[in-house]
Formats: C-alpha cells, structure tokens, sequence
C-alpha cells in the first residue's frame, strides 16, 4: 500500500508526553515503547490481522505482517496513524486477498460525515457507508475532527 501522510499534531493521544517525539537521545529507549502502545492500540480496537510487527522511527511507523482483506490494512494503518506523535505510516501488509485500494479522506474543519458523502458519493445520507468503514476508530458518526484521515470505500 505504501506511504501514507498523517498530521502529528493531532489523533489519539495514547503516547505519554515524552513519547510523541523522542529526543535522540532518548530515541533507542523510547521506540519499542511507542511500537508496543500502537500495537496495544490496534489489539484493543479489535482490528483483525494474522501477524503484525509494529514499528516506530521518530514519527514514522512501518507496519509489517498480513491480513484478510484490504480493508483490514487499511483500517490499521488509519488506527496507528491518527495517533498524536504520528506523521507517516509505510504500510508494508500483505493482504491475503487482494482488492483494489480504498481512498482516504482528510478531514476539515467544519467537515461532518454528511458533508463529507455529498462531497464523495452525492448523497449526504451515505454518511453511514464512511462511518462503518472507519469502525471502530470511531465510535460516533458526529465525532470526528480536523486533520483526522478517513477511508471512504468504493461504492
């Protein structure tokens, strides 16, 4: 799937405050920390895999392993990069049963899950297709908030 840009500054806050951006130093200690919290993050959202690695350099996390379906390389790599202290995931999954790519939104402000259906399908009432499709990252269809990237799959 490859590369997919995130802004750091926002998301799940599940890193402690000296975890969202290791100094140098403190770099070597701190990355296994910050790869296990993102895979506990993945894990407790119950997201389906076979095998995951997780791995974290600076804001950059490369995820490793197979799934099922697209959809589930998809919904990891959108959980661990709407992660605050997070910039870049390289999703390097293998997906068991290929398919075409989902296609992801960034999220503005003023945006709402309406707003954001008439925009991609025409019809403001297929706001549920996005909000399913981005279980259980979220957890209501009116939470959802500026810089937050989205996937919005095909119809």
């Amino acid at each position: 799937m490859g590369l997919l840009s995130f802004f750091k500054g926002v998301g799940e806050k599940i890193f402690h405050k000296d975890e969202v951006v290791p100094q140098p130093a403190e770099a070597e200690k701190v990355e296994p920390v910050r790869a296990q919290a993102l895979l506990d993050h993945v894990k407790q959202l119950g997201l389906a895999y076979n095998s995951l690695t997780v791995k974290t350099k600076g804001d950059t996390v490369t995820i490793t392993g197979s799934v099922k379906t697209q959809e589930d390389s998809e919904k990891i790599a959108l959980a661990v990069g709407n992660v605050e202290g997070v910039s870049a995931v390289d999703n390097q999954l293998v997906v068991d049963a290929p398919a075409p790519e989902g296609k992801f939104y960034t999220v503005k402000s003023g945006d709402s899950l309406s707003k954001i259906a008439k925009e991609v399908y025409g019809d403001p009432m297929k706001y549920g297709i996005i909000f399913e499709a981005n279980k259980p990252m979220l957890k209501d269809p009116d939470l959802i908030y500026p810089d937050q990237v989205l996937r919005i799959p095909q119809l």
